[in-house]
């Protein structure tokens, strides 16, 4: 089955661009484009597509707004921020709002398809620029509510890029069981997705830099 992508930028050119490069993978579709973020909203919550490629600066509302939005109201859709930008403010932002992933717009097109594929699975997968950003600024949390041993576990595979079926195939339980210690680990946390959790972890020295690098 194929990953249904949405894509979402107010440059005409450049989402027929990236159309042409995505939909040369046979294993990604393409089912609809928006150029502002309230149309990327409502085209999210009508497609419920698998992965959402969000552009930042845009009219009418911005892609922090519309991630924000979409991983409230469509949750099983993951989007990857896709940008020119890049400045702590902007990095921060859609990690906060939600953005599995964030890449800049001179990202090859085979690590693009990478992204895609690793978000739609439910990996974390940043551009090494904006994860040295996150890790620097990203401020741990004051008091964070203490894991399990098991949720530590979950929270160290987590931060290596790994997807829940990988962890619970590593930890030997059910992939829904990975989801429920994940949704604890969040809340315990008082963190809004995976990408705050892996960057809490290599804060915390749970893993290392290397570890946390994207997949391959």
């Amino acid at each position: 089955m194929s990953i249904r992508i949405l894509i979402v930028d107010d440059h005409g050119v450049v989402r027929e661009g990236l159309k042409m490069y995505l939909e040369l993978d046979s294993d990604l579709e393409v089912v609809g484009e928006a150029g502002d973020g309230a149309e990327a909203v409502r085209m999210a919550k009508a497609l419920k597509p698998d992965v959402v490629l969000m552009d930042l600066l845009m009219p009418v509302m911005d892609g922090n707004r519309a991630t924000e939005i979409i991983r409230r109201d469509v949750p099983e859709t993951e989007v990857i921020a896709l940008t020119s930008v890049l400045d702590d403010g902007a990095v921060i932002g859609a990690t906060r709002a939600g953005a599995t992933g964030y890449l800049l717009k001179d990202t090859r097109a085979e690590e693009l398809c990478q992204a895609i594929k690793a978000a739609a699975r439910g990996q974390v997968w940043l551009a090494p620029q904006a994860m040295a950003r996150l890790v620097r600024e990203v401020a741990l949390p004051s008091s964070p509510e203490k894991l399990t041993d098991r949720e530590t576990e979950v929270l160290r595979l987590l931060a290596q890029g790994k997807a829940n079926k990988e962890i619970g195939a590593e930890l030997f339980i059910g992939e829904r069981t990975v989801k429920t210690h994940v949704s604890s680990i969040l809340s315990k946390l008082g963190v809004s997705s995976r990408t705050q959790a892996a960057i809490y972890a290599l804060r915390i020295g749970l893993v290392s830099a290397k570890e946390s690098s994207n997949p391959q």
